[in-house]
């Protein structure tokens, strides 16, 4: 049996300009064949077991030339897999697809097309440029600036220097002083605004502007490097009023994420959708233990309370409690509580709502608000890490019976790797968040304490008091601490950081 290829348009980069179809391709891919251009984070939504290829290009160097990547996606296919092929923007959009398409057609595979939000429009959006505007451009032109020796002449640029619209000039920085010199040799304006978008819809987009007789040697002076649009027009004029992406408060700056990848991609979109360029850098994996404790799950109607210390203990509570065929309703007895609010909305997403919620997100807070409720003949069911610390548990046996699960256990990874270290030694991180002790701890155990002088020029964030003291333990400096004990604080504790960097500098 012959499978399909998927020919997926992965955008022009910001992860969430990707189609639902586009996504679901990727979910079900046997085969990933991806591009330079293609964001990378979305090879994590990828199934266990995908094969994934990279084939990408910068200029005129390949990884595969074109007809090896066709052979490539044919082998594949012919295997009887379902291959998805990923291609920057719109598969399309000067993407080649076209030519893959047909390429299938004539091996008899069959194929589907998913478009994807091209550059030339999306990357505008992004840099507050409107492609069309009714007072500035009533059409618009893309055009290939990746030419071949002497294929300039393919150009009318006559034509094009004629009209009133936007020209939009895709991979062509290259050839930035051959475009504008054309263009200005057919006669368009001196003064004609042109702005080059570099790395579009990225935490690293950059933008420079000036017009067709300067902006080469703006260029130059920027030293503006591929992927780059070139956009020549009058709408170039409106990026100044509607530049609303590098308008975001955490734009042009880099966090350090190291929560479990289990757990990160919460955190990672509200950094993220703040502007933030983050580099995940789990320091815990979470792992399930598969130890037998199966006389409490039969005992479960013995127990009048059941206290959460984490979203992680929730999970990994109803989801042992499921596999052994029982419900929610096995817990009409107790009383149910939870440490902070995200372990509250954890229970949430299981149907409950939790009876008590401690003032801070702590076990010494969550104590203190449990023991003027407890009384001797109460029995409580403690679900905790293995690595978990003993204070809450000794605290509530002064007052109650406390049988503690550990139901999972928290695993240091291999290593940081050396692109992480090196942007931790270049002072490029500008802020690192720890949202618990152990991420510190297996933070610095990744780093090595001899090379925590790297972090000099970084600022470390905690989510609480606890995490605090054990950073401060190694020597480490904490820059700011959320105001609560919440994701959503910690993020708040970033931005304002920055604006009130941002009005400094003002």
């Amino acid at each position: 049996m012959e499978g399909k290829v998927y020919l997926v348009g992965a955008g022009p980069g910001d992860y969430k300009l990707m189609t639902l179809r586009g996504l679901e391709c990727i979910q079900k891919a046997d085969v990933i064949v991806y591009d330079r251009l293609a964001n990378e984070d979305y090879l994590k939504e990828a199934k266990a077991g995908c094969e994934i290829i990279y084939v990408g290009k910068a200029g005129s160097h390949h990884t595969l030339p074109q007809d090896e990547i066709n052979a490539l996606i044919v082998e594949k296919a012919k295997e009887g897999k379902w291959v998805t092929r990923l291609k920057g923007g719109d598969p399309y959009v000067f993407g080649r697809g076209g030519e893959e398409a047909e390429y299938l057609l004539e091996q008899g595979l069959s194929f589907e097309t998913v478009p994807g939000i091209t550059s030339a429009i999306g990357g505008l959006c992004y840099a507050g440029i409107p492609i069309t505007h009714r007072d500035y451009a009533s059409s618009f032109h893309v055009i290939t600036g990746h030419l071949r020796d002497g294929a300039e002449e393919e150009i009318p640029f006559e034509a094009l220097a004629k009209l009133r619209g936007t020209l939009v000039f895709l991979m062509g920085v290259s050839n930035l002083k051959t475009i504008t010199e054309k263009l200005l040799a057919a006669g368009k304006k001196e003064t004609t605004p042109v702005a080059l978008v570099s790395w579009a819809t990225r935490p690293r987009q950059c933008v420079v502007v000036g017009n067709l007789k300067d902006i080469y040697e703006k260029a130059l002076e920027e030293e503006v490097k591929p992927p780059t649009l070139i956009v020549v027009g009058e709408v170039v004029h409106l990026r100044e009023k509607l530049n609303f992406f590098e308008e975001r408060p955490l734009f042009g700056k880099t966090i350090m994420v190291t929560r479990s990848r289990e757990q990160s991609s919460h955190l990672v979109m509200k950094l993220q959708d703040q502007g933030a360029s983050v580099l995940e850098c789990p320091t815990i994996t979470i792992q399930k233990n598969e130890e037998d404790t199966s006389p409490i799950w039969e005992e479960l109607d013995s127990y009048t309370y059941l206290v959460f210390t984490s979203p992680n203990g929730v999970k990994y509570f109803f989801e042992t409690l499921h596999q052994r065929g029982k419900d929610a309703r096995s817990l009409s007895n107790m009383q149910i509580w939870a440490v902070g609010q995200g372990t509250a909305d954890a229970l949430k997403m299981q149907g409950i709502r939790a009876d008590g919620i401690p003032p801070k997100a702590i076990a010494e807070s969550l104590y203190e608000s449990l023991k003027e409720h407890l009384k001797p003949e109460d029995r409580i069911l403690l679900p905790q890490s293995q690595i978990a610390r003993d204070y809450l548990s000794e605290a509530l046996k002064k007052h109650a019976h406390v049988t503690e699960i550990k139901l999972y256990t928290t695993l240091k990874p291999e290593g940081l790797s050396e692109s992480y270290q090196a942007a931790l030694e270049k002072g490029e991180v500008d802020y690192i968040t720890f949202t618990s002790s152990s991420t510190c701890q297996y933070f610095v155990e990744l780093m090595g304490q001899e090379n925590l002088d790297k972090l000099k020029d970084t600022k470390l964030i905690s989510i609480g008091p606890i995490t605090s003291k054990t950073i401060q333990s190694y020597g480490l400096k904490v820059y700011k601490e959320a105001a609560e004990h919440t994701l959503n604080a910690l993020v708040d504790t970033i931005v304002q950081d920055s604006l009130l960097k941002s009005k400094d500098k003002e």
